[in-house]
């Protein structure tokens, strides 16, 4: 069985969340949830993050796929995050897939795999990813390697979609 988790924080996009959570779940994936501290936490519109796990027990070995999801908040909260920096850069580092939307590239700016790559994210972070050496791509969804990016929840579809094709 494939292994993915969702690694997210207070205040998530419900949407970015939700959608792979029950998406991966259809694909045959078993999905953890990671949280700091495993806290109880909630999107921006009250939807509850189903958490498995606490960020500090993240093993790159355990997963084959790493899902990032935006909104304001949870992204920038995340990013602060040591363990999860460092288990992000390892699954990019031993090719796994890393599938990020909306300000969830934060996170793989702080990781440091961002430079010299293709990425797309919400509009309001375009200069961050150009500043961190990314080329900021303005599509629905845009595949570099196995960096997997999107802008909006109103991708969804094809961001999951194409993060689902690297699995076929």
């Amino acid at each position: 069985m494939k292994r993915a988790v969702i690694i997210t924080g207070p205040n998530f996009q419900d949407e970015e969340y939700i959608y792979p959570y029950y998406r991966l779940q259809e694909a045959g994936f078993k999905v953890d949830v990671a949280v700091k501290d495993k806290a109880s936490i909630k999107g921006k519109y009250g939807v509850p993050a189903k958490v498995t796990m606490d960020t500090k027990d993240l093993k790159e070995q355990d997963y084959d796929l790493v899902v990032l999801p935006g909104g304001h908040e949870a992204p920038d909260r995340v990013r602060q995050i040591k363990e999860v920096l460092d288990f992000v850069k390892a699954m990019y580092d031993k090719g796994k897939i890393v599938s990020t939307i909306c300000h969830g590239p934060w996170i793989l700016i702080s990781a440091g795999i961002a430079k010299g790559k293709k990425i797309s994210g919400y509009i309001g972070i375009k200069d961050d990813i150009i500043n961190a050496g990314a080329e900021y791509m303005d599509a629905p969804v845009v595949v570099d390697g196995n960096i997997i990016s999107s802008p909006h929840y109103k991708n969804n579809g094809d961001w999951m979609r194409e993060t689902l094709k690297k699995f076929k």
